[in-house]
């Protein structure tokens, strides 16, 4: 698959080499000389100038690409290379940074495929999100940690509980949500978990089954 990420700094090019080791080919939009030098550096293919310009883009061959991150540090940037992306057909992913609240996300979700927040996820997670937002998986995410999909079950102990208010072991943390088969998205403030509902879990290798237990209550004991 063919990729074009938009910002080369930590989160960007973290995602970038990801991608590439998997065999992905990745084109890298970046606006800062040093930073796109050391894309280069890495045998990146870089094209540089500002990700918002459509010029910019274009050089890209944006048409071909199956995917755009709009992964900077500047979300007016990002959403704006999302648009652009949008208009060539591309699947659309915005990062949003850590001053993250409701309002952004509720401006932005509606206008792409989907909204990642590096902090809680990861380049691992902006990789995942750019391959089709399919966390039904479980992927290394270090030598310690996995990501995985845990879908609870109707008489869960955790039914009714906001996912904010849910304790999961210390070396663990549900970082994405989502209604029965609804894409799943970082959760709101005041997202309730349903019967049904997925909840994804990135959590240190030896702590994965105590929170399936925790999250599927008797249900996680059968499937074991």
């Amino acid at each position: 698959m063919r990729f074009v990420i938009v910002g080369s700094g930590r989160v960007g090019l973290r995602t970038a080499r990801i991608l590439q080791e998997e065999g992905h080919e990745v084109t890298l939009v970046e606006n800062d000389a040093d930073k796109a030098d050391r894309a280069r550096d890495e045998e990146f293919m870089v094209v540089e100038g500002d990700g918002a310009s459509e010029e910019i883009l274009e050089q890209t061959d944006l048409g071909t690409a199956d995917a755009i991150g709009g992964l900077t540090g500047d979300l007016n940037v990002n959403f704006a290379a999302c648009m652009i992306g949008k208009h060539y057909g591309c699947r659309t992913v915005l990062r949003i940074d850590e001053d993250y609240r409701e309002d952004i996300y509720h401006k932005f979700a509606d206008d792409v495929d989907e909204v990642v927040y590096p902090e809680r996820l990861g380049a691992a997670g902006a990789k995942t999100a750019l391959l089709g937002g399919n966390f039904n998986v479980i992927a290394d995410l270090t030598a310690e940690l996995q990501l995985t999909t845990v879908v609870v079950p109707e008489d869960s102990p955790v039914v009714g509980q906001q996912v904010s208010a849910v304790e999961v072991p210390e070396d663990a943390r549900i970082y994405a949500h989502g209604h029965g088969h609804e894409r799943m998205t970082i959760p709101l403030p005041n997202a309730t978990i349903e019967g049904g509902d997925r909840l994804a879990v990135i959590a240190d290798r030896t702590a994965v089954s105590a929170v399936r237990e925790q999250l599927q209550g008797d249900a996680a004991e059968t499937a074991d």
